[in-house]
């Protein structure tokens, strides 16, 4: 955004306090948000009929009880549109649609039948129209398309520069996506995505400063900071699982030796497992039951891992001190014989107090993650334009790519 000292600049800032104010705390009076946010009346009054005007706020009842003019709070209309989130994975995609709150509405998941651009971006676009109707809402407008995938993701072009698993360099996906469905889209790291939406309505929401850690086929950890996500000078911040661990130890995806995605990921606890058990067919559920059954093997494994990550984690802690770290990713379901010596690793390693390490595992936690690319444009600095009509969307339209913008 160019910031510029004139009125419209103002009303967009000041449009942006008032929804953020209401995303946080929920309904608030007109007055009540003017001595909150130390705007004037007069000034929250003309947001506000905007906001009114364009369905994204709704005024609630008055409050009972008060003598004189009850005031009426207005409140997010988290119903007025509709978001769709698509998290790429090597062999499938989690789709989902969702509310302006990240609720999701519908979903589904498809397979991957190659890895093409074309193709994904093909896929996604004949999949809108799906989401669209299994949501149910043909009153309801679509507000974009976000797209989280795990790689090194250029935010200002929407491009992936890397991808180990896809095997991509410099593909502009939301520009193929967005020149096949007449909607703005968004592209996005997929730990990066996940930690949008903690902030916006998960276990972050109250908190400018947090860790957001994912330990799944990969590691990685996200930072936000100040109340912005930190993406580093070439979008590749948060790359935790290539850190070392072990000196020309085993090979990494991305073709280094002894990273800490290669001993510690759920992937790799996985294949640690198998190794040492010689079951080849054994996977997380199997793995789940051995830790339930207390079998000694699974547990100690697990606990390594555990430590191990809490160890690394607290070396970024004692760099980058947030307020709280959120922990998700497919290894969370471990439970306690995972989260219990991570947790006591930490604190014996952080130069202060650790800060609380919070367990999120819900289902389309990660599909939400990229819904939230969308939700996010509107509590930021953008208006409601790009919103399309769902009557618009009954099949897939060619528009020109600079809608991915």
């Amino acid at each position: 955004m160019k910031l510029k000292g004139d009125q419209t600049t103002a009303r967009a800032m000041n449009r942006r306090l008032i929804l953020n104010l209401l995303r946080r705390e929920g309904p608030r009076s007109r007055a009540d948000i003017a001595t909150v946010i130390g705007l004037s009346p007069a000034a929250v009054t003309f947001v506000v009929a905007d906001l009114l005007e364009e369905g994204i706020v709704i005024e609630g009842k008055t409050v009972p009880g008060l003598t004189g003019r009850r005031p009426i709070p207005v409140d997010i209309n988290y119903e007025h549109a509709l978001a769709v989130g698509f998290k790429l994975m090597v062999d499938s995609v989690e789709c989902v649609a969702t509310d302006l709150a990240t609720n999701p509405v519908a979903a589904m998941r498809v397979g991957l039948d190659g890895h093409d651009p074309d193709y994904i971006a093909d896929l996604l676009a004949g999949t809108v129209p799906e989401l669209v109707k299994l949501a149910g809402r043909p009153k309801a407008r679509l507000a974009g398309i976000g797209i989280s995938m795990p790689g090194v993701i250029n935010h200002e072009q929407t491009a992936c520069v890397r991808s180990y698993r896809f095997k991509w360099d410099n593909v502009s996906l939301a520009s193929l996506v967005a020149a096949r469905v007449h909607v703005p889209v968004w592209l996005e790291d997929d730990t990066n995505a996940y930690a949008i939406a903690q902030q916006l309505f998960g276990l972050g929401r109250q908190h400018r400063n947090m860790a957001v850690l994912a330990v799944g086929v990969g590691i990685s950890c996200a930072l936000v900071i100040d109340g912005k996500l930190y993406r580093g000078a070439n979008g590749a911040a948060g790359k935790f699982g290539h850190t070392l661990y072990e000196e020309n130890g085993r090979l990494c995806e991305c073709g280094k030796r002894g990273c800490l995605m290669a001993y510690h990921s759920e992937a790799s606890m996985l294949r640690r497992w198998r190794e040492e058990t010689g079951r080849e067919q054994l996977g997380l559920p199997e793995l789940t039951a051995a830790l339930a059954s207390g079998d000694a093997t699974a547990l100690a494994l697990v606990a390594n891992s555990g430590r191990a990550l809490g160890t690394a984690l607290a070396n970024l802690v004692n760099i980058t001190d947030p307020e709280v770290i959120v922990a998700g990713g497919e290894a969370v379901s471990l439970g306690d014989p995972f989260l219990t010596p991570l947790r006591e690793a930490l604190a014996a390693r952080t130069f202060r107090t650790a800060p609380p390490l919070l367990p999120d595992w819900e289902d389309n936690s990660w599909a939400r993650g990229a819904a939230a690319l969308v939700t996010q444009k509107i509590f930021d600095f953008e208006s409601s334009g790009g919103i399309t009509d769902i009557a618009n969307l009954t099949g897939v339209r060619p528009v020109d790519s600079s809608s991915a913008a």
